[in-house]
């Protein structure tokens, strides 16, 4: 399994922080996401149906509704089927498929060189 980098290190940090092995800390918040989930606190029906656009955001729970945005956060950061097709149909072609850190347009010949 490959986490983010930013991930990767907030894991560190807290393994340090508690004694645990990176396993250990990522096992640990695992059992902790999954207690809650399952906790009653909120109903992930309804977070599920408001990441699916069946339920307005504003009906969620403060709990419910931190649940969704991170879960949307993380949805919004995958391309999608037609994005990964519209980008690799540019890259055939020459053309821009992307922006780099500073905002500039990022050709296909530039990727490859990466």
């Amino acid at each position: 399994m490959k986490l983010a980098d930013e991930i990767m290190a907030l894991v560190r940090r807290e393994a340090d922080l508690h004694s645990r092995s990176v396993a250990g800390q990522i096992t640990h918040w695992l059992k902790i996401g999954r207690a809650i989930e399952h906790s009653g606190s909120y109903d992930y029906a309804r977070i599920t149906a408001a990441l699916q656009g069946q339920l307005d955001t504003k009906n969620l729970h403060d709990g419910e509704e931190a649940a969704w945005l991170d879960a949307f956060t993380e949805k919004m950061g995958e391309a999608s089927q037609a994005e990964e097709a519209f980008y690799a149909k540019r890259q055939a072609i020459g053309l821009g498929v992307g922006l780099d850190a500073g905002g500039n347009l990022v050709y296909a010949k530039d990727a490859a060189a990466r």
